[in-house]
């Protein structure tokens, strides 16, 4: 899945497929798209563990994690690396800065993985949605897409007559309701993780 397909798959829901006489823009519907894609995120967001974070020199219990692309929530932090079982470690997040909760001290140039929940993104060439996903972010993005469409008919002259604006209407608010019945039923399950305090 790619950008391009996505946009076909949105079209295809929206009945907008003559390329002569579009009536969403690409533009506009990758708005709607990642208008969904958000919603999909905060539901069932990617797991991620970061690559190439280190503790800084000199050594400080505050690590800078700006550069983890798509940053929603970190989950956990493993520190040192390696061990067996992991080494799971108490942290604080606040402006970009994971601070270590830990008495231990820490040692200048150690890795420790960052495990976190990140956006999705659907680019030129690729897709970080499990294929599952794909069809719901389609159903959201037509949804959304036909909200706007609805709201600029209003005081527009329609060759579909006067019901146009709440043919759509009606249309979009049921594809809404289910778009976020599947997006409340895929968070629960995303949820339903065994978890549990730990110490140092």
């Amino acid at each position: 899945m790619d950008s391009a397909t996505m946009r076909t798959k949105v079209r295809r829901d929206l009945r907008d497929t003559d390329p002569a006489d579009y009536r969403w823009t690409d533009d506009e519907l990758d708005r709607h798209i990642n208008h969904a894609l958000l919603d999909i995120s905060q539901a069932v967001p990617q797991e991620k563990v970061s690559a190439g974070l280190v503790i800084p020199a000199p050594a400080s219990k505050d690590i800078d994690i700006t550069g983890l692309t798509g940053l929603i929530l970190v989950d956990a932090v493993e520190y040192p690396t390696l061990e067996d079982p992991k080494r799971w470690r108490s942290f604080r997040v606040w402006a970009g800065i994971l601070t270590l909760l830990i008495d231990d001290a820490v040692v200048a140039a150690e890795p420790l993985n960052v495990y976190y929940s990140a956006a999705h993104t659907i680019e030129v060439a690729a897709c970080s949605l499990p294929t599952h996903m794909e069809d719901l972010c389609s159903v959201g993005a037509s949804a959304y897409a036909a909200y706007e469409w609805a709201a600029y008919a209003v005081n527009v002259i329609n060759v579909g007559g006067e019901r146009t604006a709440a043919d759509y209407l009606k249309w979009a608010q049921d594809r809404l309701e289910v778009y976020q019945k599947e997006l409340k039923r895929y968070g629960r399950q995303a949820r339903l993780k065994i978890g549990k305090l730990y110490a140092d």
